[in-house]
């Protein structure tokens, strides 16, 4: 299997499709380089996809020490795949715990991002919740940590913002909870606790995100509640900045609603190559 190597030295997997302008996936925590398959599906045709695991999932290295993991880890953890693959530069597309670290890319190597995609972001971004977010973070770590594993990815797989996945299309989700289920319980216990639950907030962001002048889209579905202010929060303080709400969708919209994530993603890719995008805003 093909990896790239932290600096750390955890190996990473990934996977790579296609020719032409590079785009890179970042995973949500409850997904792993599979949740962008429609993605890679039809991007691949026109574009160098490239996909891979963070550390912590399987097939890459699942560090036991939990300082191996963090945000800027994370983030450093997608330069690495930039540099391992010689790209000097990319569209970064994140999901979820993914979108976090997407910005985290945009706000500290600008320049290596063609634009940035937050889909499902905002999670846990109100700061007066800071505290509600980390115990909740730790009841996740702790249930995947000493619960059955198929147990703890059943009850992660239906909280309430993924329900409309659920409901809408029964064998995706099923395919989706398997494949929740096939990680690692020490990675996922080590990631919750450590990546999501210790990670700065959006509003702790507001600062560099007002001065971001990467091209940036901003995706949700209106029944992910949890993200929905989180994403509103991010249109209104980035200047280069658009919004797209899918309607009646949940919190795993690379899956739930493919086709409506694929052509908010082409269309900002068309927009960025023609030097196009919210260009009302650059001429103020």
């Amino acid at each position: 299997m093909p990896s790239i190597t932290a600096s750390d030295g955890t190996r990473l997997h990934y996977e790579e499709s296609g020719e032409g302008v590079p785009i890179v996936f970042v995973h949500e925590f409850a997904g792993d380089h599979r949740s962008f398959e429609p993605q890679v599906r039809f991007f691949s045709r026109s574009h160098r996809c490239v996909t891979f695991d963070a550390r912590g999932y399987l097939p890459s290295d699942v560090p036991k020490d939990p300082e191996a993991y963090g945000q800027d880890i994370a983030r450093a953890d997608v330069v690495a795949v930039l540099d391992g693959l010689d790209l000097q530069e990319a569209h970064i597309v994140g999901h979820s715990m993914g979108a976090y670290t997407a910005l985290h890319v945009a706000i500290h190597h600008p320049e290596r991002c063609l634009s940035v995609a937050a889909i499902g972001c905002g999670w846990g971004s109100n700061p007066d919740e800071r505290e509600e977010r980390a115990a909740m973070c730790a009841d996740i770590a702790r249930m995947f940590r000493y619960e059955p594993m198929a147990e703890a990815a059943a009850k992660y797989a239906r909280y309430p913002m993924r329900k409309a996945f659920e409901a809408k299309d029964p064998r995706g989700f099923a395919e989706f909870e398997g494949q929740l289920a096939d990680h690692s319980a020490t990675g996922l216990a080590l990631t919750m606790s450590r990546v999501q639950g210790l990670r700065p907030t959006l509003g702790d962001l507001e600062a560099p995100l007002s001065k971001l002048e990467v091209p940036l889209l901003v995706v949700v579905g209106d029944e992910d509640n949890p993200c929905l202010d989180g994403s509103v929060f991010l249109k209104r303080t980035a200047p280069m900045a658009a919004l797209v709400v899918v309607p009646r969708s949940g919190h795993t919209l690379t899956l739930e609603e493919p086709a409506a994530v694929n052509a908010a993603l082409a269309e900002m890719f068309s927009a960025v190559a023609d030097g196009a995008w919210m260009a009302h805003r650059r001429e103020r």
